[in-house]
């Protein structure tokens, strides 16, 4: 527990403020969901001691709740543990969350681990740079790992504002030479660099403003701190060639907005990043309409349509391996509004630069009160060594969950 080890100062102060609780008259609620997901490979892996054609997972993520004057005070708990068949980076433990909140009439506090999301977009979240990425959950990069922070928001007439303190930066993670949906080489998750002479003891800090005029709501935010995507380069290490991991500093702007017009959902967001090795520009943007009640059924139909846009894709060979510099997304949302909460994504990602494909079906369907089974399927096309995608060409797969809720 190397991460938590390098926060025991902070945590232990957060201990502190919340000793008040033992005297308090307090609500408790406890409620957790435990999982099993079993993933099959269509063809055999095209590494090296990857894992062949099956791969099954469980987890366990409870939550504990505690709120005492009358709600303007919680507290809660979120640990994640899961462990896998053949991954061992992957069979790993996190506190997702374990934050205190004093709510006020105009203004919050929130000290300890938490999750903050930032984005509108469908298919990437550009504007998200708050938390690491958890890189052993999927490779989509949509799970998070829960980050150290003291956040005061003040909500005003013309918008909130949000106020970041952020220590003890944590390192992405990454899976070990038997894991899939991997690069060619593996990452060195032992010797780390950094930019920063304070290392993973860098206090980060973030700003950021959101507001509601009419049909948008628009945010914009300034990061400055650890880069939270590590630079990959070959070295020699123990007889191997293996991917070492450098974590530059940063300074990151972004503006995210989403409008709402009848049954149109239009998103857009952008960022500018600048590190001493580039500067660069991104951005993503498109729609979702949705036909309510299709055929007079009770099943809403939504149609989206993104586009991502990356400078460094601009920029030949020294933009290969940037994700989504020139790519178009289409898919389909179907919800049935039954009372199975069932919902299936279409989705297909296409690169115009490098005609690499993707495509993803995400189905789930509750069972009763407690449980919910889902169905992903995940398709790869790429024939480019230049493209992302090049090196998960072998990974098409299909994988199905079961989670209880108690």
């Amino acid at each position: 527990m190397k991460w938590l080890g390098n926060t025991n100062g902070a945590m232990m102060g957060l201990v502190i403020m919340l000793q008040p609780l033992s005297g308090a008259v307090a609500d408790y609620e406890f409620s957790a969901k435990a999982g099993f997901e079993q993933r099959l490979f269509i063809e055999q892996g095209q590494y090296a001691e990857q894992l062949e054609h099956t791969q099954a997972s469980v987890f366990i993520e409870p939550e504990f709740y505690w709120s005492w004057s009358e709600g303007g005070d919680s507290l809660t708990f979120k640990p994640f543990y899961r462990q896998d068949e053949f991954d061992q980076e992957r069979s790993h433990f996190d506190i997702r969350e374990l934050s205190y909140i004093h709510v006020s009439n105009n203004w919050e506090l929130r000290a300890g681990i938490r999750k903050e999301f930032w984005g509108v977009t469908e298919f990437q979240h550009l504007v998200d740079v708050i938390n690491q990425t958890d890189g052993v959950e999927d490779f989509d990069g949509e799970d998070k790992l829960g980050q150290l922070m003291l956040n005061l928001s003040l909500v005003q007439d013309w918008g909130i504002v949000d106020l970041y303190l952020l220590p003890g930066f944590r390192e992405r993670t990454f899976g070990d030479v038997s894991s899939r949906l991997r690069a060619p080489l593996v990452v060195d998750t032992d010797h780390i660099v950094y930019e920063s002479s304070e290392e993973e003891k860098h206090l980060d800090l973030a700003v950021r403003w959101s507001h509601t005029i009419g049909d948008f709501d628009i945010g914009s935010y300034w990061f400055q701190g650890t880069n939270r995507e590590p630079l990959l380069t070959p070295k020699f290490e123990g007889g191997a060639v293996v991917l070492s991991q450098y974590y530059s500093q940063m300074d990151q702007f972004g503006f995210d907005a989403q409008a709402t017009l009848g049954d149109w959902l239009w998103k857009f967001e952008t960022i500018y990043r600048s590190t001493k090795a580039d500067d660069f520009w991104a951005a993503q943007g498109g729609f979702e309409y949705t036909y309510i009640g299709v055929y007079d059924s009770g099943v809403d139909v939504g149609l989206l349509a993104e586009y991502a846009w990356d400078s460094r894709g601009d920029d030949g060979v020294a933009g290969a391996g940037v994700s989504a510099q020139d790519d178009l997304f289409l898919g389909s949302r179907i919800a049935f509004n039954d009372m199975q909460s069932s919902e299936v994504l279409f989705g297909l990602g296409v690169d115009l630069d490098h005609s690499a494909l993707s495509v993803l079906v995400e189905a789930n369907r509750r069972f009763g009160e407690s449980f919910k089974v889902s169905l992903d399927l995940r398709l790869f096309q790429s024939s480019e060594s230049l493209d992302p995608l090049y090196s998960i060409r072998e990974d098409d797969h299909l994988q199905l969950g079961v989670e209880y809720y108690f």
